[in-house]
């Protein structure tokens, strides 16, 4: 009995369909990211402003989309919207599920970043007359940033993986192209590591970008600590 076919392993692993399943992956990640990430801050300055209501809501929000799995909201996006009206195609259904639970976990890493930078660096710049507006864009995101991209970026690397879970409503992104294969082909393990391959290949591509960003906005850090030793 054959165990492994390397010939099927080898003729899928650079395979159209299969690469058109990732593409569909990546483009889901940096559209549900983009929306997620504007979402978040929203939340996250609710979270921080003193208006009672708001502050709740942005709370309500994040305990509802963090205390249940992602499969559950997007199946209720899915086939339970229908039901009061909205009918949503399977591409908007997952862009919309992915988006929504996103934006409630980078809303406390945005809200985390924001609060780590000391409150004596806003209300300086509002003694020299800048804005609050001005002096949230000016003074306090700029270090709020550096603090965020590092969990931003383990943000990016699971959504990337998290797409998957939207081949339950028929998305066809990576694993749902590779379950559709393994039906017509029945080559399970082959098809199953090339997915895996394809995951490992975005993941570390990523990394690799986050690197890079890490180093770019820590330079302020980095300036900081050799003056301190100077």
């Amino acid at each position: 009995m054959q165990v492994w076919n390397w010939q099927g392993f080898f003729d899928y692993l650079l395979n159209p369909f299969l690469l058109h399943g990732a593409i569909t992956t990546l483009w889901l990640t940096v559209v549900s990211l983009s929306a997620g990430l504007v979402l978040g801050t929203g939340l996250a300055l609710m979270r921080l402003s003193g208006n009672r209501t708001l502050s709740g809501m942005a709370a309500f929000y994040c305990w509802v989309f963090r205390g249940t799995p992602l499969l559950v909201q997007l199946l209720i996006i899915y086939t339970g919207l229908p039901l009061f009206g909205p009918r949503l195609s399977v591409v908007e259904a997952a862009l919309l599920g992915l988006s929504l639970n996103e934006a409630a976990y980078l809303s406390e890493i945005v809200r985390a970043g924001i609060g780590a930078v000391p409150r004596g660096q806003r209300e300086a710049a509002l003694a020299l007359g800048l804005r609050r507006s001005a002096a949230f864009r000016l003074v306090t995101w700029p270090q709020a940033l550096r603090i965020i991209i590092p969990p931003l970026g383990n943000s990016v690397n699971g959504l990337l993986k998290t797409t998957s879970v939207c081949s339950v409503i028929s998305m066809e992104e990576l694993l749902r192209r590779t379950q559709i294969l393994i039906q017509e082909r029945f080559l399970v393990l082959e098809l199953f590591t090339v997915a895996a391959i394809y995951y490992l290949a975005m993941t570390t591509a990523w990394d690799l970008v986050q690197r890079r960003l890490e180093a770019r906005y820590g330079r302020g850090d980095a300036r900081e600590a050799l003056a301190d030793r100077r």
